[in-house]
């Protein structure tokens, strides 16, 4: 039995309650999906900036309602003190993943970007310290990697940020690291690479590229690549961010905690791959072969050229184990794309 189905287990046996910030958005309502699968006490938090009463809603009609009666939201917003206090109140765990994603989004707007991920990010902790919460586990990001060139990236060595994004997700770490040291909450940060999968917004001008390019594929639009396509990412599927949210939440290491850990799977694929791999995953739904071919452009501002994580520290400290390759999430994954693609 691996350490996530003893988990499991436990969690069926001895329910907690959760609050699960974001929980509109594409992680924050898979995690909701798996706690109230696991009969938890979930409180979600979001303001509908970037999350959609769709992801609720679809997470309801899968779970059923009686367990969706477990089910609280608080529409509200991080960045207000009082509703994080709100909803901290009488939680055992804080799974905290609203924030103003996006690296182009933070270059347009850098002030929007440090007061949702830097001030709301500190109401949390301290909403957390004032309510008794025993731990949270917080979003971070491979951006805080910024410019350094070592692959794998290994958590002990950064470089210098190159977003806005970048450096507000560093803050974070910091600002967690010192709550740790002075006020005894229990914090674990989580380092997402490009993580995909259902309920992954396809639309807009800052949707992930896995679903930006299906709904693109799909509609016969140009796909663009920025570079010569040999960028590569380390593309994460969502159940195995849902397993190490779960693990790192409930592991009772000492050693584990007040740590952050790569999330990803330690593979790279490259641009130019994943585009074929997309038309490939996307032929059993299509009438005809999809032959078109991608055009490539410039290099984005912010970006970074290569991503890989070394994600050996997650599997000894909170026994990750990833179940999900790119493959099998594309493929698992693909007719809810093809479902909700425009």
């Amino acid at each position: 039995m691996t350490t996530y189905e003893v988990i499991k287990n436990e969690l069926l046996s001895t329910p907690k309650r959760w609050l699960v910030t974001g929980v509109a958005g594409f992680i924050g309502s898979n995690l909701l999906e798996e706690l109230l699968r696991l009969d938890q006490q979930v409180v979600g938090l979001d303001n509908f900036s970037t999350g959609k009463q769709e992801n609720l809603s679809d997470v309801q009609a899968l779970v059923g309602e009686r367990r969706w009666q477990r089910f609280h939201l608080i529409k509200g917003d991080i960045r207000h003190l009082s509703t994080c206090h709100a909803a901290c109140k009488g939680v055992d765990v804080v799974l905290h993943q609203a924030a103003l994603g996006s690296v182009p989004r933070s270059i347009e707007d850098p002030l929007g970007c440090n007061d949702s991920n830097v001030n709301g990010n500190l109401n949390m902790l301290k909403a957390a310290c004032d309510t008794q919460v025993k731990r949270m586990v917080y979003a971070s990001s491979s951006s805080v990697y910024g410019d350094h060139p070592g692959l794998p990236k290994v958590e002990v060595t950064c470089g210098r940020p190159l977003s806005p994004y970048a450096v507000s997700k560093m803050v974070n770490e910091l600002y967690a690291h010192v709550f740790s040291q002075l006020y005894s909450l229990e914090t674990i940060g989580l380092r997402y690479f490009n993580v995909f999968g259902p309920r992954q917004d396809p639309d807009g001008a800052y949707a992930a590229v896995i679903p930006h390019w299906i709904s693109a594929l799909r509609s016969g639009k140009t796909v663009y690549i920025n570079g010569t396509g040999e960028t590569s990412r380390d593309f994460c599927y969502i159940e195995n961010v849902v397993q190490i949210n779960l693990l790192a939440a409930m592991t009772k290491e000492p050693e584990a905690v007040n740590q952050v850990y790569n999330v990803a799977l330690s593979k790279r694929t490259t641009l130019k791959e994943l585009y074929y791999l997309l038309q490939k995953n996307m032929l059993p739904y299509c009438d005809h072969p999809i032959e078109s071919h991608p055009v490539y452009r410039g290099f984005r501002p912010g970006d970074v050229l290569h991503s890989q994580a070394d994600i050996s520290k997650a599997k000894q400290l909170l026994g990750y184990t990833p179940t999900h390759s790119v493959e099998m999430g594309l493929e698992a994954a693909m007719g809810w794309y093809m479902k909700k693609s425009p």
